[in-house]
């Protein structure tokens, strides 16, 4: 687990979904009954969440056997966690269990398909997943994108300098005149964010140049056909063999590899986020009783 889970973050999450009674556990009158419950994917997958699902029902005060871990590739059927406890305790970690374990394990396995289908014709590539995340949930979707082999691209916009047309609207002039000024800025830039590498994106071959020339440390080509793309690559290359070249817009699992083959550094892709979750099976039994 890549990302600190928060006792506060469990608890509310416990809170949330059952905030007072269990009411359909209370109506049966079945809450002091012991049990097991077992979670098994349905199908192949790369399994993320479990972990945290195993401190949400520890939380429960299940006593929780885990026998896979974030990022490990598992096999339709084959079990990864199970908790035994009280009935009560048993449906209350249930379904917050299983659902985190779908998404996580649904973004995981779509990040392990474009990392390997990138690397079979470029091992060195990285496939970076964006802040393009669901609001919220953030920390979740970023470990389960990391779980499948991808890197983050940017946390917040806190953690990184990324200039976009967006920020160049506010500066003098017309847009294209604007990334003029950034690269005549480019050393100011530097000498302001000593710590920080400076990234912008671009939209053309001619802008790449332009800001490779500059000196900026990172381009980020925007929905560039591959074609444009290869070319861009090898003329930034030519310029300066330390710059690091980012490919970002409608990357996805179909096309990583053929993006991949430009010979880019990093795929950049929100892709993973938006997509089917895994299907985790789980089975509930009661515990027998011993008549003596």
């Amino acid at each position: 687990m890549h990302f600190v889970c928060s006792d506060s973050w469990l608890e509310g999450l416990l809170a949330d979904d059952c905030p007072g009674l269990d009411l359909t556990v209370e109506l049966l009158g079945i809450g002091a009954a012991q049990g097991i419950m077992r979670f098994a994917p349905k199908g192949d997958c790369v399994i993320s969440g479990v972990e945290q699902a195993e401190l949400l029902l520890r939380k429960c005060g299940l006593s929780v056997s885990r026998t896979a871990a974030n990022g490990q590739k598992i096999q339709a059927g084959q079990p990864c966690l199970t908790a035994k406890g009280s009935a009560a305790a048993l449906h209350r970690g249930w379904k917050l269990a299983q659902t985190l374990m779908e998404y996580m394990s649904g973004i995981a396995t779509r990040s392990a398909q474009m990392v390997e289908q990138a690397r079979t014709v470029n091992p060195g590539v990285r496939v970076a997943v964006t802040r393009k995340n669901f609001p919220g949930a953030k920390a979740v979707c970023l470990e389960a994108a990391m779980d499948g082999g991808a890197i983050v691209h940017r946390q917040n916009l806190s953690d990184s300098i990324l200039i976009f047309d967006q920020h160049r609207a506010f500066l003098p002039a017309t847009p294209q005149a604007s990334l003029r000024s950034i690269a005549a800025m480019m050393e100011q830039l530097h000498a302001r964010a000593p710590e920080h590498k400076i990234s912008a994106e671009v939209d053309s071959l001619e802008q790449a140049i332009l800001v490779a020339e500059a000196g900026i440390d990172i381009v980020q080509c925007e929905k560039f056909a591959c074609e444009l793309l290869a070319e861009t690559v090898g003329s930034l290359r030519a310029i300066r063999d330390d710059i690091i070249i980012l490919a970002a817009g409608g990357i996805n699992g179909e096309n990583a590899a053929h993006f991949a083959a430009t010979g880019v550094d990093v795929l950049v892709t929100s892709w993973p986020f938006f997509g089917k979750p895994a299907d985790i099976k789980v089975i509930m039994e009661k515990i027998p009783t011993d008549p003596q």
